[in-house]
């Protein structure tokens, strides 16, 4: 072959979206006969027409770079160069016609696939903004509750700070966490961050009603107070697990014991008041 081949060239991606990378491999029989590092060594043996010259344009060592040539050569069945001998040169490699034809026809193979992920990472494109939801699915964790927000408001302090999470249904946990943690984790207003609140830290409380006698001035520490519905209920011998509907279609899970179910005479529809102290949330930043 005469000359080099040119490479294909990857646009450059808008900053901050999301593109999708993939490789070729070609395989014959079932067996890997080389991805794009192997066929780039034929590529280049064919241009320079030495394997010594060709591993080091592809970052291998002269060893690495036969024993590639030979494993290619037995997955294909005949050879894929040859060498020839002596002279002033010290003789020189070149590739055999079939050689010649694997590296032409992986080259347009390869130009059709660059198009395909070209087309799919465009397609693909506005999944980054579904990016940090997609990385919360895929977290493993032993919290029940596991929210997704925006900060919409922070207060400095000389140890810890108060966060506030808006949530896309409309309510907003309050977190404290140390400075330190906001600084490490860039938590500032309008960044996204999610929170974490493990299902026995939520306590569960009947709403005061309007003209009720007991309970109606009552004042709480706990900074969450989050107003809902009984979604569902699941009891059990000692405790009892509760879904509360809070709104925009999210849940928060609370564990409370049996007892406590039975005397608030708890059932599915009831409005209920879910409260846990800031302390309790974990703050984590998706980027």
């Amino acid at each position: 072959m005469s000359g080099r081949a040119k490479r294909p060239t990857k646009p450059e991606p808008a900053a901050g979206a999301l593109s999708l990378e993939a490789s070729l491999v070609l395989s014959l029989g079932g067996e890997k006969l080389g991805g794009e590092l192997r066929l780039a060594l034929l590529r280049e043996i064919g241009a320079l027409g030495s394997i010594s010259q060709a591993a080091k344009a592809v970052g291998l060592s002269y060893k690495a770079a036969w024993d590639a040539v030979e494993q290619m050569n037995n997955v294909a069945g005949q050879p894929l160069l040859e060498r020839s001998a002596g002279g002033r040169g010290g003789g020189s490699t070149r590739l055999t016609a079939r050689g010649e034809q694997l590296v032409a026809r992986h080259a347009r193979l390869q130009a059709l696939h660059q198009r395909f992920v070209q087309q799919l990472s465009a397609e693909g494109g506005e999944l980054g903004q579904d990016f940090p939801l997609l990385r919360m699915l895929t977290m493993r964790t032993s919290a029940r509750n596991q929210f997704l927000g925006r900060i919409s408001a922070c207060t400095r302090g000389a140890v810890n700070d108060e966060l506030r999470l808006a949530l896309p249904g409309g309510a907003e946990l309050v977190a404290i966490i140390s400075h330190e943690s906001t600084e490490q984790l860039g938590l500032q207003v309008g960044a996204e961050a999610f929170a974490l609140v493990q299902a026995g830290a939520v306590m569960i409380a009947r709403p005061p009603t309007d003209g009720a006698s007991q309970g109606a001035g009552l004042r709480l520490s706990a900074r969450n107070q989050l107003r809902g519905t009984v979604a569902a209920l699941r009891a059990g011998a000692v405790n009892a697990e509760l879904l509360v509907d809070i709104g925009g279609g999210q849940t928060l899970a609370a564990t409370i014991t049996q007892t406590s179910l039975d005397e608030l005479g708890l059932a599915e529809g009831d409005a209920v008041l879910a409260l846990f102290k800031a302390s309790s949330v974990i703050l984590g930043s998706p980027g």
